[in-house]
């Protein structure tokens, strides 16, 4: 209940409405779970708006993957991270006593949830992708029949840039493609591949908007 509070009363109406999130292809989002949402990363902003273009009604079955370093550093921010945004805790170096690193995030699969997932594994510069990591294709590989929807955030980066504490109003378009599911191929194969849609997304961006 208080993350549909929380998201009904501040997220989506700074998100939606201040920032005027403009999507692409919305119609190619799942209606329900499981599934992965794979998108570029410049910005905290991003999560908040993966998470608000889905119906209020969904709210508590988008789980965002972030990182335990991050937004479990103190007790009260664990808190908030965990019950009102409903992440799911990712640990960059686990130890062998801790398990598998993406478990949290096979568990949530399982139970039939949205999962948001930045292959890129951090923020990086504003508007600039960098290559994608693996850890993607190992959960894609582990669930061949969920499907992974590519997704190109533009403008994120520069309403919230990292290291900023200071939100500036910014137009947000959000161009979602069609889902992949892998196939015959080895992990980097399925990562290149991810990478290569989401980098077209961007170019058709690109294109539709000289």
């Amino acid at each position: 209940m208080l993350k549909k509070i929380f998201f009904a009363l501040f997220v989506r109406p700074i998100v939606l409405i201040v920032s005027g999130v403009h999507v692409i292809g919305k119609e190619k989002l799942p209606i329900k779970g499981p599934c992965i949402i794979a998108a570029n990363h410049n910005s905290h902003l991003d999560t908040m708006v993966l998470m608000s273009v889905f119906p209020l009604k969904n709210i508590n079955s988008i789980r965002p993957v972030a990182a335990a370093d991050y937004f479990m550093k103190n007790k009260y921010f664990a808190w908030f991270s965990l019950n009102i945004l409903g992440i799911i805790p990712l640990k960059r170096r686990p130890s062998k006593e801790e398990g598998h690193p993406l478990l949290g995030v096979q568990k949530a699969l399982k139970n039939g949830d949205i999962v948001i997932v930045f292959p890129e594994g951090s923020r990086g510069v504003p508007e600039e992708m960098s290559t994608f990591k693996t850890g993607i294709a190992h959960l894609a590989k582990a669930f061949p029949s969920v499907p992974v929807v590519p997704v190109y955030i533009h403008g994120a980066g520069k309403a919230l840039p990292k290291g900023e504490g200071l939100f500036v109003p910014f137009i947000i378009d959000v161009h979602v493609g069609e889902s992949l599911f892998y196939g015959d191929e080895d992990n980097n194969m399925f990562t290149m591949r991810l990478e290569k849609t989401i980098k077209t997304l961007e170019e058709h961006y690109i294109r539709d908007n000289k």
